[in-house]
């Protein structure tokens, strides 16, 4: 069985570009402007610290008072929700 060779995938420009928080995303991610793949990572990271992973339905994320600014007030959004609310704090 021969191996294939793996190409390097590039980065896709428009994810690596720096974005701009806005005031309610930046109490979440921090205020530096910072490509959108690490704004996911660190709102995962912040997610995970501090248990707002809903337990029973694992797609759900339950917000404190600083993601219920940026979810538009909600109490709680699915995964694919957050990814489009969020996008709309970031310039």
């Amino acid at each position: 069985m021969a191996t294939a060779k793996k190409k390097t995938r590039k980065p896709n420009a428009a994810f690596m570009k720096p974005v701009q928080p806005d005031a309610a995303l930046s109490t979440v991610v921090g205020t530096k402007a910072i490509p959108r793949t690490e704004v996911t990572k660190k709102l995962w990271a912040y997610i995970k610290k501090n248990g707002l992973q809903d337990k029973k339905k694992k797609t759900n994320i339950n917000a404190d008072d600083n993601l219920k600014v940026v979810f538009g007030g909600k109490k709680q959004v699915t995964m694919f929700e957050m990814t489009k609310l969020v996008s709309k704090h970031l310039k």
